[in-house]
């Protein structure tokens, strides 16, 4: 499979300066997020994708429309894959925000309220991962999936560390990493 971290948001932008967190709920991509959504488009354009899984995060959405709309492909909104709930950013929008604000991605067999309540726990985030790794393993086609997603789940999927608008292959029947290591970026 092909993760793809989303291109950089408000978030990322803020946090990077400040080191603290800014307090932006479900931010937008900024403009050098939106060109990052862009070149992983055209980088991903020949790949052979036939399925699109996208965190319903905003940031997750608007990276993952420029390859869809290029491919012909619809979005697979799946929370799954969504952040590690750790941070003000990590706070969603309700589902019918998302389908006001993204109409030609169906949202109908998502919750209104998709997020944890609180910060989740890490080991819960890698149980997350490894439930995944399992259902991707499953499909005979998983090196045709696009997963866009975030720095915390592909931590808990790979054990690595990758940049915004980074893209990543991933063999599920590959071992897990065998230690996460948790670092806030």
């Amino acid at each position: 499979m092909i993760l793809l971290r989303h291109g950089q948001s408000e978030f990322n932008l803020l946090f990077s300066q400040l080191r603290q967190d800014p307090g932006i709920i479900d931010p937008v991509l900024t403009p050098l997020g939106h060109q990052q959504a862009e070149e992983a488009a055209e980088a991903l354009a020949r790949e052979g994708i036939r399925r699109i899984l996208v965190s319903p995060y905003r940031r997750a959405i608007q990276t993952a429309l420029p390859t869809a709309k290029r491919l012909g492909l619809p979005l697979t909104v799946t929370p799954v894959v969504r952040e590690r709930y750790a941070f003000t950013c990590d706070i969603g929008s309700a589902r019918t925000n998302l389908a006001r604000h993204f109409p030609e991605v169906d949202f109908t067999h998502l919750e209104e309220v998709w997020w944890p309540p609180e910060e989740e726990p890490a080991a819960h985030v890698e149980g997350r991962a490894a439930l995944f790794r399992a259902e991707m393993a499953a499909l005979d086609d998983w090196a045709h999936t696009l997963v866009v997603t975030h720095w915390g789940f592909i931590m808990a999927l790979t054990g690595l560390s990758v940049a915004n608008g980074q893209i990543l292959r991933v063999d599920p029947n590959g071992p897990a990493p065998e230690t996460v290591p948790w670092k806030h970026h």
